[in-house]
């Protein structure tokens, strides 16, 4: 687990109900390293908040995260299907 998945997942942690369904996934995309939190369907506007501001604020520490290392970080914010 990288260091700016460790942060993320750290800060979604902080703020939703269900902890357990909370996923953090790295994938290498042309534009740069693309981070998908998924969380349970009750806590996706918790993590989105309103007009979109925590999770804009959570891409913002992202994005300093990997501007330190050089690197370009986008961050998406997804509800997890039921399994």
């Amino acid at each position: 687990m990288s260091d700016i998945e460790t942060l993320i997942r750290s800060m979604v942690v902080s703020i939703v109900d269900d902890v357990e369904a909370v996923s953090v996934a790295e994938a290498d995309s042309e534009k740069g390293r693309l981070f998908e939190v998924k969380v349970g369907k009750d806590d996706v506007g918790k993590v989105i908040g309103k007009q979109g501001r925590i999770a804009s604020a959570i891409r913002t520490v992202a994005k300093a995260a990997g501007a330190k290392r050089g690197e370009k970080v986008m961050v998406n914010v997804f509800n997890k299907p039921l399994e």
